[in-house]
């Protein structure tokens, strides 16, 4: 065979591929040198309620789609594949199925791999312009696969029923439809998954998903914004930007709640201000901030300040329904396990509202007494100033402004879930309602925290405070 004729050959060879490829999208899905990484990440993971907050023109619809496809046709390469797959997309109306889930459904699926389609309306022969109603698929198992298509303006009712492997919401539905889908998959121990834009600010979906209050062991989610995507040009991210406002571009450019009207704290990112927890040493250590209740939860956090006063959080107790003398034990029992330094005469130094410094009919003592007898010696000389707290919290909360920053130990859940949630009522007013650690964290901060001292010890020095922290350390084990 001569060079020309094997030139001529390898041409024709990748015309065959080529053609192929163009018939078979899905095969050449993310398999060149460009990958999208997230969307990997997405089709890698194993949990069964997965969701993808994108962006406009992120690639989170390809997810989806490719996802679906996948699990119909029994050819998922990181999931146990099964056969007769059944399973819904569901888009928020039947005009939306058709423009994108059902279209990126059709792009993704080769009509050799087609039984047979059922349409709503339109005729099968031309599935793209009409709305179907299900799509009979080839399985490799053998048997036959179905993926139907359901708008969430049917109500819950049209969602009965049914025992499914998978629903594919496309865009965030109601909460009743949501519901009613995670019955429906499980008898079938299915799968839910999710690709949305969230526009429609803090609903169900960011608690029951993004903050996962539920703590789901089966919940994962994750954020995909156009720099994400490899086929996005970076000109025609420009072109997108110049577009949008500022407030438009955290949900479309970056797939994040449009929240920052309603929040207090917008500048409160858990990427910048949530840490892994490490030891904090003795000379940070400030002081602990509660914020009392009974029936009501009773916050308390340990605060530590570095040498060039920075906050951290460290610890954390939240708990509702318990007297004085179970919050001190507990409180105690934490300043143990993290080495939490003492007064001299072995109590602990905290802030708390000054409301427990009054006396109810109902006790002879005051909260701040009971404390108190319990070895908590608290302070109720805080300012309570709301505007001015906030606005304080919030110099803190904003980097490379020249002021301190603070850090959040990620143990400090309830702390973190009302940072991500705090929100105003109306005028300058927060809303009462889940802001125990948001009160007594202005406590803390108008208190006018200080940087610790740095100790610069001679060996002699530093040798006699190890022998008296031994001493004491040895002394705690006796009793």
């Amino acid at each position: 065979m001569t060079e020309q004729e094997i030139i001529q050959k390898i041409a024709l060879i990748d015309g065959i591929l080529a053609v192929r490829r163009k018939n078979n999208r899905l095969a050449a899905y993310n398999s060149g040198r460009k990958k999208h990484k997230k969307q990997l990440a997405f089709h890698r993971c194993k949990k069964r309620n997965r969701w993808v907050f994108g962006g406009n023109r992120s690639g989170k619809t390809e997810c989806g789609a490719v996802e679906a496809v996948w699990l119909a046709r029994g050819i998922h390469p990181w999931r146990k594949n099964r056969k007769d797959v059944f399973g819904w997309v569901v888009s928020l109306s039947q005009q939306v199925q058709r423009d994108v889930a059902q279209s990126k459904i059709l792009y993704y699926l080769p009509p050799e791999w087609i039984v047979d389609i059922t349409m709503l309306s339109g005729r099968k022969d031309s599935p793209a312009g009409g709305v179907i109603d299900q799509i009979k698929i080839k399985n490799v198992f053998g048997g036959i696969s179905t993926i139907g298509f359901k708008s969430c303006d049917q109500g819950r009712e049209k969602f009965q029923g049914s025992s499914l492997d998978f629903v594919w919401f496309d865009e965030e539905p109601p909460k009743d439809v949501y519901e009613e889908c995670v019955m429906r998959v499980m008898d079938k121990r299915g799968d839910i998954f999710g690709t949305m834009t969230p526009l429609k600010g803090t609903t169900f979906i960011y608690n029951e998903i993004y903050l996962n209050r539920r703590k789901n062991p089966e919940v994962w989610c994750e954020f995909m914004s156009w720099e994400d995507n490899p086929y996005l040009s970076k000109k025609e991210i420009k072109l997108l930007e110049s577009t949008l406002d500022e407030r438009a571009l955290d949900s479309r450019r970056y797939g994040k709640f449009s929240q920052g009207e309603g929040l207090v704290y917008p500048e409160f990112d858990p990427s910048v201000h949530v840490i892994p927890p490490f030891p904090v040493p003795a000379e940070w250590q400030d002081t602990i901030s509660i914020d009392p209740g009974l029936n009501n939860p009773l916050s308390t956090h340990w605060y530590a300040v570095d040498w060039d006063g920075n906050i951290y959080v460290v610890a954390e107790h939240f708990a509702a329904g318990k007297d004085v003398d179970y919050h001190s034990r507990c409180i105690k029992d934490i300043c143990g396990a993290i080495g939490w330094k003492s007064r001299p005469d072995g109590r602990y130094a905290a802030l708390i509202d000054s409301a427990a410094s009054q006396r109810t009919l109902a006790s002879s003592k005051s909260v701040a007494e009971l404390f108190c007898d319990n070895g908590i010696l608290v302070n109720t000389k805080v300012n309570k100033d709301v505007f001015a707290g906030i606005c304080r919290v919030k110099e803190y909360l904003k980097k490379g402004n020249g002021r301190p920053d603070i850090y959040i130990f990620d143990t400090c859940v309830n702390l973190i879930d009302e940072f991500l949630t705090y929100s105003w009522a109306s005028g300058d007013s927060p809303r009462k309602v889940d802001d125990h650690c948001m009160d007594e964290l202005r406590y803390y901060v108008m208190s006018r925290p200080r940087p610790a001292e740095k100790h610069n010890f001679s060996p002699v020095s530093a040798d006699k405070a190890r022998r008296i922290r031994r001493l004491k350390n040895a002394r705690r084990t006796e009793h």
